[in-house]
């Protein structure tokens, strides 16, 4: 089982535009350093499926039928503005499975095209997907909202993010589940009160602490952390690293 995070920025990328911080400076210098917005794709046998569509070139990343389907964590733009090209292909359908939130985004469930969002997960509900099997787990954001726990292959992982901690019933879910990996919602440093969307460095640390897994990849991030990051990233547990556009896990 694969997992490649294809974005790993909140929802105003890396460099965020106009901002002179050190960190958005680096990154338009250097082209390991952007941000995109929050994805990843899983393979698990002849199984392929996007995790959130928030990148806009989705039609010229992926070719027709070369995926089976988008795992949707929830309709914010910047984790779901991909669909509104997608939805005008043809000649093929793509499940797009995520929380049942009535809203959507834009107009997609008014003229989805060749999207089909028929079929949404319910809270801890599990699916099999030919050799991978795909949890829905119930995570605290501004709207509805799941991360994914997928197994497959001998292996399990976790991908949690948007959220702001964990909701004690995922979080007993998954301390039964032992995790070789989580990829868990972290966009701020420190701070000295507790966020109210997304985590900050406190509270994905505590997270991590409480699941355990062998490790901990930090995705989501933004400028503010990455500037951070330049001075302390040494200071991060040794089963904790911070992602990056591209990593493959």
């Amino acid at each position: 089982m694969r997992l490649t995070l294809l974005g790993t920025g909140d929802a105003r990328q890396v460099p965020v535009y106009g901002c002179e911080c050190v960190a958005c400076e680096a990154a338009r210098y250097d082209e390991r350093l952007p941000r995109l917005p929050c994805s990843a794709l899983i393979e698990c046998g002849d199984q392929r499926w996007l995790i959130d569509s928030g990148l806009p070139d989705l039609c010229e990343r992926f070719a027709p039928r070369s995926f089976n389907g988008i795992f949707q964590t929830h309709y914010h733009a910047d984790h779901a503005q991909g669909l509104l090209h997608l939805r005008w292909g043809q000649g093929l359908v793509i499940p797009v499975l995520g929380p049942v939130d009535p809203e959507g985004l834009a107009d997609l469930y008014k003229h989805p095209g060749i999207l089909d969002f028929s079929q949404p997960f319910e809270a801890f509900e599990t699916r099999s997907f030919g050799t991978l099997k795909v949890t829905a787990l119930p995570l605290l954001h501004s709207r509805p909202t799941l991360g994914y726990l997928l197994e497959g292959e001998g292996r399990r992982i976790a991908y949690l993010t948007d959220t702001v901690g964990l909701p004690s019933d995922t979080t007993a879910f998954l301390q039964d589940q032992p995790l070789d990996l989580l990829v868990l919602d972290c966009s701020m440093p420190p701070q000295p009160q507790a966020p109210r969307n997304h985590n900050d460095l406190n509270l994905a640390l505590r997270c991590i602490e409480e699941l355990r897994p062998t490790l901990a990849v930090l995705t989501h991030v933004g400028h503010t952390f990455d500037a951070w990051l330049m001075e302390h990233r040494g200071e991060l547990p040794g089963n904790v690293s911070v992602g990056f556009d591209g990593c493959v896990l």
